[in-house]
């Protein structure tokens, strides 16, 4: 029986983030591989729609490839490539329009009903972040999920500072009260 051999292609990621900004395509795909499902989950916390979400992640690889000589290996590569899909994605929604800092958009929104799952799955979750208003979806996942400070969030968004401890205030309060009345419902009283 023939048995087929597996050859690293690289015994670390330095090496191989140098072949890859000297042009060498192998070791581009290798990155590409190694990174796109995690990087794909992070265009999809700003992004609702999957297709559109794996554009911008996709774009976001060319970025990534056209600017890896800049790359000082200075921390980790992966929070380098996040930054870069984080930006992607903003870039994105701002282009669209999609993104509206509203204050008085709290008391008009309400969350729909996301039924039949448990609450710590991370799908219904994420249904419930994807029906935040989308200024406070965006200032949500940058605090809580991708974890950028206020000050961050204000210069990534081009708001003020506490636009952005406003916007995740009402985020917070908006799901707390949707986890709420899911408890409710969880326990047959409604």
């Amino acid at each position: 029986m023939n048995v087929l051999k597996i050859i690293p292609f690289y015994s670390n990621e330095k090496q191989l983030i140098k072949k890859a900004a000297a042009g060498n395509r192998q070791a581009q795909e290798r990155l590409y591989t190694d990174h796109a499902p995690k990087m794909l989950g992070v265009c999809r916390r700003y992004v609702k729609d999957h297709h559109f979400a794996e554009d911008i992640m996709v774009q976001g690889f060319l970025k990534v490839f056209q600017s890896l000589h800049l790359f000082r290996f200075e921390g980790s590569f992966e929070g380098w490539v996040r930054r870069i899909m984080v930006r992607e994605s903003i870039s994105y929604l701002r282009k669209k329009q999609f993104v509206v800092f509203d204050d008085t958009v709290y008391e008009k929104h309400q969350l729909e009903d996301v039924t039949g799952h448990d609450d710590g799955d991370a799908a219904h979750i994420q249904k419930m972040i994807d029906q935040l208003p989308q200024g406070y979806q965006m200032v949500f996942v940058l605090h809580a999920v991708d974890g950028y400070k206020h000050h961050e969030i204000a210069e990534l968004l081009s708001i003020s500072e506490s636009t952005s401890k406003s916007q995740l205030f009402k985020a917070r309060k908006l799901l707390q009260e949707q986890l709420s009345k899911q408890k409710i419902v969880g326990y047959g009283t409604r």
